[in-house]
C-alpha cells in the first residue's frame, strides 16, 4: 500500500495573503502583488519578495517566466485545495472530531444554533448529508 504524500507546510497568515492576491491576480510579478494591496497593508517590496518565495518553497506558487529582472508567479495551490488543507489541520487540532470543532465553535459564540440548521438544510437541499438509515426514512414518511 502506498503511503499518502505529507500535507503541505502550513502557511503564516502573511503567506496566505500574498496567496489571495495571486489567487485574485493570477500570473504576476512581485510588484503587482505589493501594488494590489490595500494601503493599510502595504510592506516593503522585499518583505513581498520574500513570502512569495516561501510560497515557492511550499509549493503554493510557481515561477511561470522571467520578463527582464521580473520573475512571474502564478498560484500553484487552488483555493479549494488551500482550504482543505486548512480545515484538515484545524480538526487535527481538535483529535479528528467534527464535533468536538463545531461544539467549540458552539461554546465561542462563533456559530449559532441557527447557523447550523441553515447548513443542514442547506446539506439536504444539495444531497450533501449523511444518508438516513431505512427505520429513520420510513418514520419521517
Amino acid at each position: 500500500m502506498t503511503k499518502p504524500p505529507a500535507p503541505a507546510a502550513p502557511l503564516s497568515k502573511a503567506e496566505a495573503r500574498i496567496l489571495e492576491q495571486c489567487w485574485r491576480l493570477g500570473t504576476c510579478s512581485v510588484r503587482e502583488i505589493l501594488e494590489s494591496l490595500p494601503e493599510d497593508e502595504r510592506v516593503a517590496y522585499t518583505t513581498v519578495q520574500t513570502l512569495v518565495h516561501r510560497l515557492e518553497q511550499k509549493g503554493a506558487v510557481r515561477r511561470v517566466k522571467k520578463i527582464g529582472n521580473a520573475q512571474l508567479f502564478e498560484p500553484a495551490l487552488g483555493e479549494r485545495e488551500y482550504r482543505r488543507g486548512v480545515v484538515g489541520e484545524l480538526l487535527r487540532l481538535f483529535g479528528g472530531s467534527p464535533r468536538l470543532l463545531v461544539s467549540n465553535l458552539l461554546e465561542t459564540g462563533t456559530i449559532t444554533l441557527q447557523d447550523l440548521k441553515a447548513l443542514q438544510d442547506a446539506a439536504r437541499a444539495t444531497g450533501g448529508g449523511r444518508r438516513r438509515s431505512k427505520n429513520r426514512e420510513r418514520r419521517d414518511d
